[in-house]
Protein backbone atom coordinates (compact mmCIF):
# COMPACT_ATOMS: atom_id res chain seq x y z
CA UNK A 1 0.00 0.00 0.00
CA UNK A 2 1.31 3.40 -0.87
CA UNK A 3 -0.32 6.56 0.33
CA UNK A 4 1.80 8.68 -2.00
CA UNK A 5 1.01 6.69 -5.13
CA UNK A 6 -1.12 8.05 -7.91
CA UNK A 7 -4.52 6.46 -8.55
CA UNK A 8 -4.44 2.81 -9.56
CA UNK A 9 -3.84 1.89 -13.21
CA UNK A 10 -6.94 2.65 -15.24
CA UNK A 11 -8.32 4.94 -12.54
CA UNK A 12 -8.08 8.67 -12.96
CA UNK A 13 -8.32 11.27 -10.23
CA UNK A 14 -11.97 11.94 -11.10
CA UNK A 15 -12.78 8.42 -9.85
CA UNK A 16 -11.75 9.42 -6.32
CA UNK A 17 -14.64 9.94 -3.87
CA UNK A 18 -15.39 13.61 -3.27
CA UNK A 19 -15.06 13.24 0.51
CA UNK A 20 -11.88 11.16 0.66
CA UNK A 21 -9.31 9.17 -1.28
CA UNK A 22 -9.19 5.46 -2.04
CA UNK A 23 -6.21 3.59 -0.64
CA UNK A 24 -5.42 -0.09 -1.14
CA UNK A 25 -5.03 -1.41 2.39
CA UNK A 26 -4.61 -5.12 1.58
CA UNK A 27 -4.34 -6.66 -1.92
CA UNK A 28 -7.71 -6.04 -3.58
CA UNK A 29 -9.09 -4.33 -0.44
CA UNK A 30 -9.58 -0.58 -0.62
CA UNK A 31 -10.81 1.96 1.89
CA UNK A 32 -11.90 5.55 1.43
CA UNK A 33 -9.74 7.63 3.76
CA UNK A 34 -11.52 10.64 5.25
CA UNK A 35 -8.68 12.14 7.28
CA UNK A 36 -5.62 14.23 6.51
CA UNK A 37 -2.99 11.85 5.04
CA UNK A 38 -0.36 13.65 7.12
CA UNK A 39 -2.12 12.65 10.35
CA UNK A 40 0.15 10.79 12.77
CA UNK A 41 -0.42 8.39 15.66
CA UNK A 42 1.71 6.44 18.09
CA UNK A 43 0.30 4.71 21.15
CA UNK A 44 1.45 6.48 24.34
CA UNK A 45 2.11 4.37 27.45
CA UNK A 46 0.46 6.84 29.83
CA UNK A 47 -2.78 6.96 27.81
CA UNK A 48 -5.19 4.05 28.01
CA UNK A 49 -8.31 6.02 27.14
CA UNK A 50 -9.18 3.60 24.32
CA UNK A 51 -9.39 0.79 26.90
CA UNK A 52 -11.89 2.50 29.19
CA UNK A 53 -14.83 1.14 27.17
CA UNK A 54 -16.56 -2.13 26.42
CA UNK A 55 -15.44 -3.85 23.22
CA UNK A 56 -17.90 -5.11 20.61
CA UNK A 57 -16.80 -8.50 19.28
CA UNK A 58 -17.19 -9.62 15.67
CA UNK A 59 -17.63 -13.36 14.89
CA UNK A 60 -13.89 -13.90 14.21
CA UNK A 61 -13.09 -12.14 17.49
CA UNK A 62 -15.38 -14.53 19.38
CA UNK A 63 -13.54 -17.52 17.92
CA UNK A 64 -10.14 -16.06 18.81
CA UNK A 65 -11.26 -15.11 22.31
CA UNK A 66 -12.78 -18.56 22.88
CA UNK A 67 -9.38 -20.08 22.16
CA UNK A 68 -7.82 -18.22 25.10
CA UNK A 69 -10.64 -17.30 27.52
CA UNK A 70 -13.94 -18.67 28.82
CA UNK A 71 -16.50 -16.71 26.79
CA UNK A 72 -19.18 -16.86 29.48
CA UNK A 73 -16.77 -15.18 31.92
CA UNK A 74 -15.05 -12.81 29.47
CA UNK A 75 -18.09 -11.48 27.60
CA UNK A 76 -21.64 -10.33 28.06
CA UNK A 77 -24.52 -9.80 25.64
CA UNK A 78 -26.22 -6.46 25.10
CA UNK A 79 -28.85 -5.81 22.42
CA UNK A 80 -28.07 -9.18 20.89
CA UNK A 81 -24.35 -8.50 20.49
CA UNK A 82 -21.44 -10.02 22.41
CA UNK A 83 -18.84 -7.74 23.88
CA UNK A 84 -16.10 -7.52 26.48
CA UNK A 85 -17.56 -5.47 29.34
CA UNK A 86 -16.06 -2.72 31.42
CA UNK A 87 -15.25 -3.65 35.00
CA UNK A 88 -14.50 -1.62 38.10
CA UNK A 89 -10.74 -1.74 38.38
CA UNK A 90 -10.20 -0.38 41.91
CA UNK A 91 -7.48 2.01 40.81
CA UNK A 92 -7.10 5.56 39.53
CA UNK A 93 -4.45 4.87 36.88
CA UNK A 94 -5.53 3.26 33.63
CA UNK A 95 -9.25 3.59 34.35
CA UNK A 96 -12.04 5.99 33.43
CA UNK A 97 -13.30 8.65 35.84
CA UNK A 98 -15.76 6.08 37.26
CA UNK A 99 -12.90 3.64 37.95
CA UNK A 100 -13.90 1.20 35.20
CA UNK A 101 -12.01 -0.09 32.17
CA UNK A 102 -11.89 -3.08 29.85
CA UNK A 103 -11.65 -6.29 31.85
CA UNK A 104 -8.38 -7.14 30.05
CA UNK A 105 -6.60 -3.85 30.79
CA UNK A 106 -3.76 -4.69 33.16
CA UNK A 107 -2.45 -2.49 35.98
CA UNK A 108 0.56 -1.52 33.87
CA UNK A 109 -1.74 -0.17 31.13
CA UNK A 110 -1.13 -3.06 28.75
CA UNK A 111 -3.75 -5.28 27.15
CA UNK A 112 -3.68 -8.68 28.81
CA UNK A 113 -4.95 -10.39 25.64
CA UNK A 114 -2.28 -8.79 23.48
CA UNK A 115 0.50 -9.44 25.99
CA UNK A 116 -0.45 -13.06 26.67
CA UNK A 117 -1.82 -14.20 23.31
CA UNK A 118 -0.42 -11.68 20.79
CA UNK A 119 -4.00 -10.94 19.74
CA UNK A 120 -6.62 -8.28 20.41
CA UNK A 121 -10.18 -7.74 19.16
CA UNK A 122 -10.69 -6.09 15.79
CA UNK A 123 -12.21 -2.93 17.27
CA UNK A 124 -9.12 -2.51 19.46
CA UNK A 125 -6.83 -2.86 16.43
CA UNK A 126 -8.83 -0.23 14.56
CA UNK A 127 -8.47 2.47 17.24
CA UNK A 128 -8.13 5.51 16.88
CA UNK A 129 -9.91 5.04 13.58
CA UNK A 130 -13.62 4.66 12.89
CA UNK A 131 -14.95 2.44 10.12
CA UNK A 132 -18.28 2.80 8.33
CA UNK A 133 -19.75 1.50 5.09
CA UNK A 134 -21.16 4.05 2.68
CA UNK A 135 -22.38 3.13 -0.80
CA UNK A 136 -20.78 -0.30 -0.43
CA UNK A 137 -17.32 1.10 0.34
CA UNK A 138 -15.35 0.98 3.58
CA UNK A 139 -14.80 4.54 4.85
CA UNK A 140 -12.15 5.29 7.46
CA UNK A 141 -11.92 8.40 9.63
CA UNK A 142 -10.36 9.40 12.95
CA UNK A 143 -12.90 8.89 15.75
CA UNK A 144 -14.29 12.18 17.06
CA UNK A 145 -13.89 11.06 20.67
CA UNK A 146 -10.27 10.08 19.98
CA UNK A 147 -9.67 13.64 18.76
CA UNK A 148 -10.71 14.82 22.23
CA UNK A 149 -9.09 12.19 24.46
CA UNK A 150 -6.36 10.17 22.73
CA UNK A 151 -2.87 11.36 23.65
CA UNK A 152 -1.25 9.44 20.78
CA UNK A 153 -2.56 11.59 17.93
CA UNK A 154 0.06 13.93 16.51
CA UNK A 155 2.94 12.87 18.78
CA UNK A 156 5.14 11.01 16.30
CA UNK A 157 6.18 10.83 12.67
CA UNK A 158 4.19 7.59 12.14
CA UNK A 159 1.53 8.47 9.57
CA UNK A 160 -1.74 6.59 10.00
CA UNK A 161 -2.22 6.27 6.25
CA UNK A 162 1.11 4.45 5.86
CA UNK A 163 0.06 1.78 8.38
CA UNK A 164 -3.61 1.19 7.57
CA UNK A 165 -2.92 -2.52 7.10
CA UNK A 166 -1.97 -2.72 10.80
CA UNK A 167 -5.08 -0.83 11.94
CA UNK A 168 -7.61 -2.44 9.60
CA UNK A 169 -7.67 -6.25 9.72
CA UNK A 170 -8.78 -7.87 6.47
CA UNK A 171 -11.79 -9.34 8.24
CA UNK A 172 -13.46 -5.89 8.11
CA UNK A 173 -14.12 -6.33 4.38
CA UNK A 174 -15.81 -9.68 5.01
CA UNK A 175 -18.30 -8.43 7.62
CA UNK A 176 -21.88 -7.57 6.77
CA UNK A 177 -21.59 -4.53 9.05
CA UNK A 178 -18.08 -3.49 10.11
CA UNK A 179 -19.42 -0.29 11.69
CA UNK A 180 -17.21 0.74 14.62
CA UNK A 181 -19.31 3.64 15.87
CA UNK A 182 -21.76 1.31 17.65
CA UNK A 183 -22.68 2.47 21.16
CA UNK A 184 -22.94 -0.29 23.72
Amino acid sequence: MSADASPADGQDASDEPADGRRVEVHPGREAVVEFDPGRTFECVDSCTWCCHHGVLLYPDDLQELAACENLSEATTTHRGQRFVPRETRGRDDHADADGAACRFLEEDGRCGLHAEHDWKPTRCSVFPLAVAVEDGELHVSVREDAELHCEGLGVSERRLIDHLDAFLPETLWELDDPETRVAL
